[in-house]
Parts: C-alpha cells; sequence; structure tokens
C-alpha cells in the first residue's frame, strides 16, 4: 500500500501546486521580423519618395518615346535603370515625386519648352500604366490612391530657371501639374543664389521672396534643395508654408554644398517642413566626397596640360584612378543622415529623396527602388520604432502637403495673384537669356 504523506510534507506539495497553478503565463514570443514590420508600416502608410529622374531617362534616351523603353522592366537597358513597375511594386513605394528637370544652362524661351515636354512625359507615362501609376495633386490624391494599390505620381520641378523669371508661367506650370519647384538647380538664377555658384544676391533678391510668396499661394511646395544656406534662411523667412529638401543630407556628416548646415536643421521644427534624405554617394560619404573633389582637381591638371584632348585627358585620369584606392557609400551612411536630421530637427521632419536614375553610381546596399525596405530595416535595427518609420515614409510628407493646402487656400482667399514683373522688382535680366542646351543632371 502507498505510504501516507505526513501533515507537512503534504503542505508543501500542496503550497508548489498552489504557485504553478497561480503563476502567470509566460508571453509568446513574437515570431515577426523586421522585414515584417516593415511590410506592414508600407501597407499602411504610403511610402513617398521626394526625388526621380525617370522622366530624364526617359528624354535622353529615347527622346520622350515612351514605347521604346518597356517600364514594367528596365533591368535590360543598357545601362539598366534604378526604376521599373516590377520594382516599385517591390519596395512598397506608394507615392512618388517624379522629377521634371531642366539643365542648368537651359535659358530664355527653351527652359519653359523643356519643362512642359518633361511634365507631359509624366503624364503620358501614368496613361500608359494605368494598372499601376495615377497622376496625384493632393495629399488626399495620395493616400486613396496608394490604398487602390497604385502609385501616386506626383509632379516635382528641379530647376527654378524653368519659370524664366515669369510669375505667371509659375502658375501655369502648378496648372500643369507641378507641386514642387527647386528654386535654383546647379547655377544661380536671377533672383536666388545656387549652393554650387559663387554667391551674387546674398540669398533672395525681391523678385526671389515674390517667387516664394506665390508658391505659397498657389499651394507649391518651395523646394530648397540645391540652393545656398543665405537661401535657405530667406525662404524661411519669407515661407508661410512648411518647406522641403526633395533630396538633401546633413552637412555636419557629409560636408558638401548640397546638404543642409543644422543652423538650418534646427530652423525646420519651427516651419515644419522636412529633409528628404537622398542617396547620392558624394553627398552622404564623406570619403566619397573627398575622393570626388580630388578626381576634379585631377581633371583640371590634365585640362591644362593636354588642353581639348579627351583621349589624353581620359587616360590620365583611368591612370590616376589605377593608382588611388576606391570608395563606396553605403546604405549605412545614408542611415547615418536621417539619425543626424532627426537628432537635430526631430523625427517629424525627416524623409527619403533617393534621386535614383538621376545619379549614375548608388550606394552599397541601395542599388535600386527595390532596395529601399532594406534601409527601413536598417532604421529599426537602429532602434526606430514603428511609428517612427511611418513618418519617416510617408506622415511627415502629408503633413507638409496638407499644411501648404491649407495655408493656400487661406491666401487665396484674402489675396489676388501677384502680378509683380521681375523688371519692376530686381531691374533687368540680363543673364537670362541664351540658347537652350540638354545638360548632364546635378542631382
Amino acid at each position: 500500500m502507498p505510504r501516507r504523506l505526513g501533515r507537512q510534507t503534504a503542505a508543501a506539495l500542496l503550497l508548489v501546486l498552489g504557485f504553478a497553478c497561480s503563476a502567470p503565463e509566460q508571453p509568446e514570443i513574437s515570431s515577426e521580423t523586421p522585414a515584417d514590420v516593415v511590410r506592414r508600416v508600407v501597407a499602411t502608410v504610403p511610402l513617398i519618395d521626394g526625388h526621380n529622374d525617370v522622366p530624364w531617362q526617359y528624354r535622353t534616351r529615347v527622346q520622350n518615346h515612351l514605347d521604346e523603353i518597356d517600364f514594367r522592366d528596365t533591368t535590360k537597358l543598357d545601362p539598366p535603370m534604378h526604376t521599373d513597375l516590377a520594382r516599385l511594386s517591390q519596395s512598397g513605394i506608394g507615392g512618388q515625386f517624379w522629377s521634371v528637370y531642366t539643365p542648368a544652362n537651359t535659358r530664355g524661351p527653351g527652359a519653359t519648352r523643356f519643362v512642359l515636354e518633361q511634365i507631359d512625359g509624366v503624364h503620358r507615362l501614368a496613361a500608359r500604366y494605368p494598372e499601376n501609376l495615377e497622376m496625384a495633386y493632393t495629399a488626399d490624391d495620395i493616400t486613396r490612391i496608394h490604398a487602390a494599390g497604385k502609385v501616386a505620381s506626383l509632379i516635382g520641378m528641379e530647376g527654378g530657371h524653368a519659370i524664366e523669371s515669369s510669375l505667371a508661367v509659375l502658375r501655369q506650370l502648378y496648372v500643369a501639374g507641378a507641386r514642387y519647384m527647386t528654386l535654383t538647380h546647379s547655377e544661380n538664377v536671377a533672383w536666388a543664389d545656387s549652393a554650387t555658384d559663387e554667391a551674387e544676391f546674398d540669398g533672395l533678391t525681391a523678385f526671389g521672396r515674390e517667387v516664394v510668396s506665390e508658391m505659397n499661394r498657389l499651394g507649391m511646395l518651395v523646394d530648397l534643395s540645391h540652393v545656398s544656406p543665405a537661401t535657405m534662411h530667406d525662404a524661411l523667412d519669407v515661407s508661410k508654408s512648411p518647406v522641403i529638401f526633395s533630396h538633401s543630407s546633413a552637412f555636419s556628416v557629409t560636408a558638401h554644398r548640397r546638404n543642409v548646415p543644422d543652423d538650418v536643421l534646427q530652423r525646420l521644427a519651427e516651419n515644419g517642413g522636412i529633409v528628404m534624405v537622398t542617396f547620392v554617394p558624394p553627398f552622404v560619404s564623406e570619403s566619397v566626397r573627398l575622393g570626388s573633389v580630388a578626381l576634379a582637381a585631377e581633371r583640371e591638371r590634365l585640362e591644362e596640360i593636354h588642353g581639348d584632348s579627351q583621349h589624353k585627358i581620359a587616360d590620365g585620369l583611368r591612370d590616376w584612378r589605377a593608382g588611388r584606392p576606391s570608395s563606396r557609400a553605403t546604405l549605412a551612411d545614408v542611415a547615418d543622415h536621417i539619425d543626424r536630421v532627426r537628432e537635430i530637427a526631430g523625427i517629424d521632419h525627416v524623409g527619403i529623396g533617393s534621386d535614383f536614375d538621376g545619379i549614375s553610381s548608388v550606394p552599397v546596399g541601395l542599388e535600386d527602388v527595390s532596395k529601399l525596405p532594406d534601409l527601413l530595416v536598417e532604421l529599426l535595427e537602429r532602434g526606430y520604432s514603428e511609428h517612427d518609420l511611418e513618418k519617416l515614409c510617408g506622415l511627415n510628407v502629408l503633413r507638409v502637403m496638407r499644411r501648404n493646402e491649407e495655408v493656400a487656400r487661406q491666401l487665396q482667399s484674402e489675396i489676388a495673384p501677384s502680378d509683380a514683373l521681375f523688371e519692376e522688382l530686381d531691374g533687368d535680366e540680363s543673364d537670362n537669356g541664351g540658347d537652350s542646351a540638354d545638360a548632364a543632371s546635378g542631382s
């Protein structure tokens, strides 16, 4: 027969059993990966890229003959493009600002034609692939189109010289669909200083300030990529709406003139604007930037020696490169810039502006649009929350757009379109003429 348990032993056993029964359930270990979180974020919030130069590819490769490039797959082109419909789908992009770029040396009557042809190309591209793309003009358009499983296609105008110093042209380009304009490109315009040219005006002229005010009244985003720090500050002084940097990074991380200084980042929170961090290698890697500076100096030296002999210059540059270690920007470099903008301006003021198809080289890990989720995974692993990613991907841009739309409605109820003329505010525009000519994209 079994032995009877002693009173003390039985009590102890009951105590253990009681603890076992009342012990809290252990939480289940989640099997969700960072990639799963990213997929959920981009399904919920449209991932909006501030700058992609696909229209420039169509112009330079096939002179805007859309049927000569199948946008469903551009990987077989020579060289391949960074963007196509298949890889856009993989990326989770829900909103794309297509850049309508006008080269800085395109001045005079040719400039407006150039930008209108680019705008026409974007409209025709969206109409050609209606299952995948749809034109968008407002924040609500973006959310509606994203919910329908398409890419909301917006137009960003790159280069204020395309308005030919005319507010009437600016207004009609807005009617044609342009929803942001970079005030300058790589050279000064007659009313604003560029980041990559010698200063002429110490920022904006009187007419330049009128351009910013009229953009506010229209609801067109003021894009400060490409402008000098003085122009950035002047625009922030004038603008009643949040500004954007459609494709720039942080100067304190990489000291390229195209990047945004910390004192401007500090003002961004008050303005409500956003820096859409770019992937341009010399803008995100200091070692690549220094290599670019050295390469430019060597090219200048060879030109002094060989004059117009491009063959000898090319041979000399090849020999020069062979004797130097190569340097590549990386996905982690881009994440470092996002970190810096978040640190100085705050998580509400950062986004993504790749410049895909406007650059000839790309960071390792960000070879094309399909790699964008990998950047978001990196940020999660750095401690960004899911809500941080939602802001970075699209909520920040949507907020900026909605505020611009709200300010525009208010201003339109109070003031008429400006009829100010460049000649009345700034005098003769002696440097705005010249022949139209194509030039390489200047990022």
